[in-house]
């Protein structure tokens, strides 16, 4: 019987050892995290700023790709008219051949 209580008030103690240890690392980690706050606020605060400056980045790209965009438009729409009045104001090639039988037509 006293072999059944000392074992009972070991495997007690054995529990409290666990419970403070665990008490103990959990101090130890609320300690270690109060640390880290700032340094995490620190970091927050670097994402925000790098955030913001690829957002006005972006925005000026935009703006960039929109001038090009119009530009291009105009371009390509002047090609298009030129072509075409190349196309139609190009005079038609005769051959010799029909150019004599023309004249002579209107001999």
């Amino acid at each position: 019987e006293l072999e059944n209580q000392l074992s009972t008030k070991s495997k007690t103690l054995d529990e409290l050892k666990q419970s403070l240890a665990f008490s103990g690392s959990a101090d130890q980690t609320a300690e270690a995290l109060s640390l880290r706050i700032p340094e995490l606020c620190e970091m927050m605060d670097s994402i925000v700023s790098q955030v913001a400056q690829l957002k006005t980045s972006v925005q000026s790209i935009m703006e960039q790709w929109r001038v090009y965009d119009e530009a291009y438009t105009d371009v390509s729409l002047k090609t298009t008219r030129y072509l075409y009045c190349v196309n139609q104001c190009k005079p038609s090639v005769l051959s010799l051949e029909s150019l004599r039988n023309q004249i002579k037509t209107l001999q």
